[in-house]
């Protein structure tokens, strides 16, 4: 028996299989018992995620007042499971949602937990008992209209609309913090390098407006990867037929179900097709893989240019936020760098599950959509709560030291790159080889020479020229 909502009283419930005793006041009923009892998987459940406890009171309200528009509900029922889906979709209740998000059986168990609670509420908005379903009943009513296999699925695109918005957000504040340093080092000037290797002098600002860039190249993909999943199947029921749906259902529930979620939700023109296909979640997955590793790509250069702080690059200081060894006095570690690429590579793997599960649907179903939730649900969520910690706990605390990044430069081979247009080819490598054999630096040298006075030197290595400065 499931360890929550036990009051030592019990009510009887049938199914297929048997008689169950259900604890008396829980709201979920036989079916949600045994799905409990059967997926004991991940150790969190359906109330975890309240994004589709939400959608799913949305499409099972939808499909009430389209039912009622048409005839086939009462009133008073369509009344009541209207008012008790409302109340599950500003919050109540979801602690009722006890089953695991990893499943068998395609969503029905999640669809029977929501069946199951919205009818129950719906009989004590009616004045009856929980449980007294020959009043109303979770699958004649609740349920009316509707298969596991249009009203899952349907639930999971709306949701997976509304868990991608805080992630949206969190990237913009993470691009407004790159921008920001942008704005802060612009005329830092610092070595580049490719290969690990110097190259010509870039600034600060510049890398950090580099980072800005993807992220809102990134934010702009996402976006544009949400409206494929505002295509519905609500209609199609068992396999994409209607089989059991009256005519005009699909056109009604969506047009009810686009006015409840302010989302622009449309019909799939061909419902078989939308049954079978979650094509729309391997590219949304696509899509987070895709900013997992442009970030994690940031981090691992945050961590390369905060090396040191003696013996490495240490072109940016990261705040210390904790100690960093248990046994070396002093060292502080890049670690939310480190975990925000964690989150990528959990992320890479989430991706890998979504790619196996839609590969693995058969015929007029994909059986595995439960996981492939799961798992985009994940991404979405440790995504958005990882670009918020590295804006926050990283990149609005970065600090440069302005006078050793220039030195760097002025003493960096690559830097005679910069002078070459004005020494010639041949007189900027002599200058290359001895520096580089010498450890003296280039503008040491050139000065030296003579190759060029100090005032012209002084604006060849100018900020504005070195890293190409415009505005």
């Amino acid at each position: 028996m499931p360890e929550t909502l036990l009051s030592g009283e019990y009510r009887t419930e049938h199914d297929l299989i048997g008689d169950r005793e259900i604890p008396a006041e829980a709201y979920w009923g036989v079916h949600t018992l045994r799905a409990k009892e059967n997926f004991d998987i991940t150790g969190t459940t359906l109330s975890g995620n309240p994004h589709l406890i939400r959608a799913l009171a949305r499409v099972k309200q939808a499909a009430a007042r389209a039912n009622h528009e048409l005839g086939l509900l009462d009133a008073q029922r369509a009344a009541a499971i209207d008012s008790a889906c409302e109340r599950i979709a500003a919050g109540e209740l979801h602690d009722q949602f006890i089953i695991d998000p990893i499943q068998g059986g395609a969503g029905t168990s999640t669809n029977m937990n929501a069946n199951e609670v919205i009818a129950n509420l719906a009989l004590e908005i009616l004045g009856h008992a929980k449980g007294e379903y020959q009043r109303l009943h979770p699958n004649d009513h609740v349920n009316l209209s509707q298969s596991t296999n249009d009203a899952y699925p349907t639930a999971v695109n709306i949701a997976t609309h509304f868990a991608t918005q805080p992630l949206l957000a969190a990237i913009e504040v993470l691009q407004d913090s790159c921008n920001a340093k942008a704005a802060e080092f612009r005329t830092v000037v610092k070595m580049g390098r490719t290969q690990l290797q110097d190259a010509v002098p870039m600034t600060v600002g510049q890398e950090f407006r580099g980072w800005a860039v993807t992220l809102g190249e990134d934010r702009a993909r996402l976006e544009e990867s949400l409206s494929l999943v505002t295509e519905i199947n609500l209609g199609a029921t068992a396999i994409g037929t209607g089989l059991n749906a009256p005519a005009g259902y699909a056109e009604a529930a969506c047009r009810h179900l686009r006015e409840l979620t302010g989302l622009p939700l449309t019909t799939s023109p061909d419902l078989i097709e939308a049954t079978s296909d979650v094509g729309a979640f391997v590219h949304l997955s696509g899509v987070l893989k895709r900013v997992a590793l442009k970030i994690s790509k940031i981090c691992n250069d945050l961590r390369l240019l905060s090396s040191g702080p003696r013996a490495g690059l240490n072109d940016l200081q990261l705040p210390a936020v904790q100690s960093g060894s248990s046994i070396m006095p002093g060292k502080v570690n890049p670690v939310i760098p480190e975990v925000v690429s964690q989150i990528a590579y959990q992320v890479v793997g989430h991706d890998l599950t979504v790619t196996m599960a839609a590969e693995g649907g058969q015929l007029q179903l994909n059986a595995f959509e439960p996981v492939i939730a799961h798992s985009i649900g994940l991404s979405l969520k440790h995504l958005a709560n990882g670009c918020l910690t590295l804006a926050r706990k990283c990149i609005d605390g970065i600090t440069v030291d302005e006078q050793s990044l220039r030195r760097e430069v002025e003493n960096s081979i690559g830097l005679v790159t910069a002078l070459n247009p004005r020494l010639g080819y041949a007189a900027s490598t002599s200058v290359a080889l001895e520096a580089l054999h010498t450890g003296r630096g280039v503008a040491e040298l050139v000065l030296e020479r003579g190759l060029l006075s100090a005032e012209d030197l002084n604006e060849l290595l100018s900020p504005e020229r070195l890293a190409n400065l415009t505005d």
